[in-house]
């Protein structure tokens, strides 16, 4: 019986989609002497093990850095009225063992798209299946000239192209 319940059970985690809208999302930037960070708790996210489909967004008006003219400045480099999402859609293309409950790491590839600009990228992380449902961290750093945006000056000095990004969340099964 008891190998009985646990071909069920690892079925049932493999044909798991899980899904959040509370993830964290978190942005590292630089000027000479100088860096900052922006955060959202806005993340919205859905990862299915069966067809190992990873489907991520961010309303940009969401991000703040602590700083009001430096969101709203941020906002306008974005061009975030017209292009208002960050969005990543790819597939999982390393292995991932539901059953195994310790951090795993993990590869995906797809489009990341920001600013109206679409990439291949290719990001590393972990996956972790936890008693609350599956646990995520990544990140991966982008240059701004890769998608057509102008890094903005603060007193003549420009934003570093370079921007590491990190996402945490925990992605809840998604109820048939």
């Amino acid at each position: 019986m008891i190998p009985l319940l646990i071909l069920v059970s690892h079925s049932m985690a493999l044909g798991q989609a899980f899904m959040t809208d509370s993830g964290t999302a978190v942005f590292h930037s630089e000027v000479p002497l100088h860096t900052f960070s922006g955060s959202s708790d806005f993340l919205t996210g859905r990862i299915d093990l069966e067809d190992k489909t990873v489907d991520f967004y961010l309303d940009l008006h969401t991000l703040e850095t602590g700083i009001d003219k430096r969101d709203r400045d941020m906002l306008e480099t974005l061009e975030a009225e017209e292009f208002p999402f960050a969005e990543f859609f790819g597939k999982l293309t390393s292995n991932f063992d539901p059953e195994n409950t310790s951090p795993q790491t993990v590869t995906v590839e797809g489009d990341f798209k920001i600013h109206g600009v679409t990439n291949e990228t290719k990001i590393t992380g972990t996956l972790q299946m936890t008693d609350n449902g599956l646990l995520v961290k990544a990140g991966w750093t982008l240059l701004l000239k890769d998608y057509d945006i102008e890094p903005p000056k603060l007193l003549f000095v420009k934003v570093d192209q370079q921007q590491d990004i990190e996402i945490e969340a925990l992605l809840k099964p998604v109820e048939d």
